[in-house]
């Protein structure tokens, strides 16, 4: 044992003897001094840098990170900034291992116990909102919730999930998921948006057990709304795309049938072929996912009259659709929900359907097609940007 070996364990059982943070070398070796993180720097160029790793307050939690997801809106952001947030550390969709934990922390946002060692992630910081707890989440939209990943640089600098190391602060929402492996970890985020969008689908009354069911947009969105769906036991979903893998895909993950848009010319041909892989109906229920304002305009043309929409695929400004309310809506009498984001009660059920995906075989890891290390952050980006693969994921041996 050398010399900085006997330090560190000197200092953990003054740290312990004083009452203060909780700490362990976790598995993979001693707490560094100092953590990386990838900076954002300017539009399209993440730095690698290096900052010390600061005290754990009583109520904060050090987390050494196993691996965050690629989302949608850090490729927007990593383009455009368009939050006006450079320079930040961005990743949300991120989980890891807790190595210290200050002396008033003892259980989760779900009243689950905490300790060193456990696999953790986290949702929204609420900021003391009254409206929203983990019991009653519909008084309130979450979305001007904050989040690791898209918070403004400060003094800590160790706020987003693509790091080595991220400090949770005290007032943090967190759940223990040691119960799940590292791809499902690194799923939840994603997962819990969709979540949130089913449980909004089902607040019309129209979505149930025996719906047909329309997904338009078969990228990672579209591919865990189809399973979710599967797990809910809907048997008749009919997924729309227009890449032949992606819809290859969509079968595994639980669609009865696939249509690819590529081969309908105008808006009546391409209905006519929902309709016929429906076996000759419409849709009672469907998802928009893709984000266009063209694809939002078509698709309900897709629903039979009575049925409902849930439109999920705008998290940011798309632009316009041109929808003509009369046929769309009002004739058709079509009822119409938006869904934004999640609330913690949609995470908690997220850990429950990422079991029952895993019980019935759905392959939900194959979502996770590209992993990057830290430091080849510019390269996953880019690789989102170019739309190569579905999920892609940095990952810390």
């Amino acid at each position: 044992m050398d010399r900085n070996n006997i330090e560190s364990i000197v200092q953990q059982v003054l740290a312990e003897l004083q009452g203060g943070a909780q700490s362990t070398a976790g598995s993979r070796g001693e707490i560094p001094e100092k953590s990386r993180v990838a900076m954002l720097t300017k539009k399209e160029h993440f730095d690698i840098q290096e900052y010390p790793i600061p005290p754990v307050g009583d109520d904060d939690i050090l987390v050494k990170v196993e691996g965050c997801g690629v989302c949608g809106t850090d490729a927007h952001e990593f383009r455009r900034d368009p939050f006006d947030l450079i320079p930040v550390v961005l990743g949300h969709e991120g989980t890891g291992e807790i190595v210290k934990m200050g002396k008033n922390v003892t259980k989760d946002s779900a009243g689950k116990p905490l300790k060193i060692g456990d696999k953790v992630v986290t949702c929204m910081i609420f900021k003391d909102n009254p409206d929203i707890t983990m019991f009653d989440l519909n008084k309130q939209n979450v979305g001007g919730a904050d989040v690791y990943g898209l918070l403004p640089d400060d003094d800590v600098h160790l706020n987003g999930w693509f790091s080595d190391y991220i400090l949770v602060r005290g007032g943090s929402t967190i759940f223990n998921v040691s119960d799940l492996d590292l791809d499902s970890r690194i799923l939840i985020e994603p997962c819990a948006v969709l979540i949130h969008a089913v449980e909004r689908a089902k607040t019309t009354n129209i979505l149930r057990f025996n719906s047909r069911v329309a997904v338009q947009g078969c990228g990672p969105i579209g591919l865990i709304c189809i399973a979710i769906l599967k797990t809910m036991g809907i048997q008749n979903i009919v997924a729309v795309d227009g890449e032949e893998k992606r819809l290859a895909f969509a079968k595994e993950m639980g669609a009865g049938a696939t249509v690819n848009f590529k081969n309908y010319q105008g808006i009546e041909a391409l209905a006519g072929g929902v309709k016929d892989a429906f076996g000759g109906h419409l849709a009672d229920f469907a998802f928009q996912c893709t984000g266009s304002p063209v694809a939002h305009a078509n698709i309900y043309k897709f629903i039979r009259n009575g049925g409902g929409l849930c439109e999920l695929g705008f998290f940011i400004n798309g632009g316009d659709a041109t929808i003509n309310p009369h046929f769309d809506i009002c004739s058709k009498e079509i009822t119409t929900v938006g869904s934004w984001v999640y609330t913690l009660r949609d995470y908690a059920t997220t850990f429950d359907f990422l079991k029952s995906a895993k019980d019935i075989g759905l392959p939900m890891s194959k979502l996770i097609t590209h992993r990057f290390p830290l430091e080849q952050i510019n390269e996953a980006l880019a690789t989102n940007l170019k739309m190569e693969g579905l999920k892609i994921a940095i990952v810390n041996q």
